[in-house]
């Protein structure tokens, strides 16, 4: 790689400070720039919206140039509740205060149970919480753990490359394990995305917008859309280097925080014991390709499989097939890996891993491990798509059936 993997997350950045408080249900964290930062951000496109959503998008139409602080909590979700959008504006007026900078240069976001109002008195006094920590030191680790709800670990990483001998980073911290589906066109999905480089607006919204098709867009854990989903990336232009002098290399470290930070979350998808890593190749068009790999991550029964351990080739080009795209079932390729060894289990549309055979034992070795990539290639263009997904087994049926209580 061009750039390398540091530690510290959304305060890897120069100027950038966080701090956050989890106790019980609820946590609050705060990420604060010293600098005015260049926002942007990409939302869920569910009907059903969470105030913070529509809160934000106000704030950055009319002021994306000069955002100073995030503030977002854990615990309730703000969304299908009346008077949301007040206890929204009450978070963001109680945050500039201790900041001391204008409301309209935080942006909030939240997270937790749909329909129920939020405690403001409790999320009120963990925002003070947060602040008195930030005040005496900066913890990634905190402000991740603040927004995390049935996530089983904090999920963050920054990287840094150089430039005409100086330092840019970018660093980046997420919450997410269900409701987790490919919907964010400009799950709970939040993610915070701290840099240092100059950058206009403009060219940071066509950069993140990139980064999340590959990255977001492109992971499955259930196929539920959440009504919360954001993504924030701000950028304070402290290292002082401009984006036009390494635009190539910025949006690829850009994509590789956010592809890396998206496949934490299928990983954690819940109850989730195995990663899937999907690629679609020899498509007539990218759409096609979009479409062919999410089918398959979408897929129950191929997720089912995963779980099991059953290298069912049958699944995987089923979903292939009910996807809508351009194929040939006497053509396509099918090999599972597990980044070390791989097998054919379909090639040039004859089945390879039958009963009996090398290659189905070496299938099933192949699926005890806890990352799994299918490749499937069906040889008809040039065009392909990666997405990522997770198995599904009986903890997720536990913990959702159970989630408000």
């Amino acid at each position: 790689m061009d750039f390398k993997i540091i530690d510290n997350g959304v305060i890897a950045p120069k100027g950038f400070k966080t701090n956050g408080v989890k106790k019980g249900k609820y946590g609050v964290g705060i990420i604060y720039s010293e600098k005015d930062c260049v926002a942007a951000a990409t939302f869920t496109t569910n009907k059903v919206v969470a105030h913070p959503v529509n809160l934000s998008k106000e704030i950055l139409k009319n002021n994306r140039n000069k955002i100073k602080a995030i503030v977002a909590n854990s615990g309730n979700a703000n969304c299908f509740t009346k008077n949301g959008y007040y206890d929204a504006k009450e978070m963001i007026k109680e945050t500039a205060k201790l900041l001391n900078v204008p409301e309209n240069s935080v942006l909030v976001a939240s997270t937790g149970v749909i329909g129920r109002k939020m405690p403001m008195d409790t999320i009120i006094s963990k925002i003070n919480e947060a602040y008195s920590k930030l005040l005496k030191e900066s913890s990634n680790s905190n402000t991740v753990k603040a927004i995390m709800t049935t996530d089983r670990f904090p999920k963050t990483i920054a990287v840094e490359f150089e430039v005409n001998g100086k330092t840019v980073r970018i660093g980046g911290i997420t919450k997410g394990a269900g409701m987790i589906a490919p919907d964010m066109l400009h799950a709970t999905m939040l993610c915070f995305i701290t840099t240092d480089i100059a950058i206009n607006s403009s060219d940071l919204t066509k950069s993140l917008q990139n980064a999340v098709d590959k990255s977001f867009n492109n992971a499955v854990v259930d196929g539920d859309t959440s009504t919360n989903d954001t993504v924030f990336a701000l950028a304070n232009g402290e290292s002082g280097v401009k984006y036009s002098e390494c635009a190539e290399l910025f949006d690829k470290a850009l994509t590789y925080v956010c592809t890396e930070l998206a496949k934490m979350i299928v990983m954690d998808g819940e109850g989730s014991t195995k990663l899937m890593e999907v690629c679609v190749k020899g498509c007539a068009s990218k759409e096609d390709a979009v479409k062919a790999s999410k089918s398959i991550v979408r897929s129950l029964l191929v997720k089912t499989a995963l779980y099991g351990g059953d290298p069912n080739w049958g699944r995987i080009t089923a979903a292939v097939g009910y996807s809508g795209v351009e194929m040939d079932m006497d053509k396509m390729d099918v090999l599972i890996s597990n980044f070390d060894k791989e097998t054919y289990l379909v090639k040039d549309g004859i089945p390879i891993a039958d009963e009996g055979t090398k290659e189905l034992e070496l299938a099933e070795e192949i699926m005890q491990n806890d990352k799994i990539k299918i490749v499937v290639d069906l040889k008809l263009g040039n065009y392909e798509n990666t997405s990522y997904g997770c198995d599904l087994g009986h903890d997720y049926v536990k913990l959702n059936s159970e989630y408000t209580t």
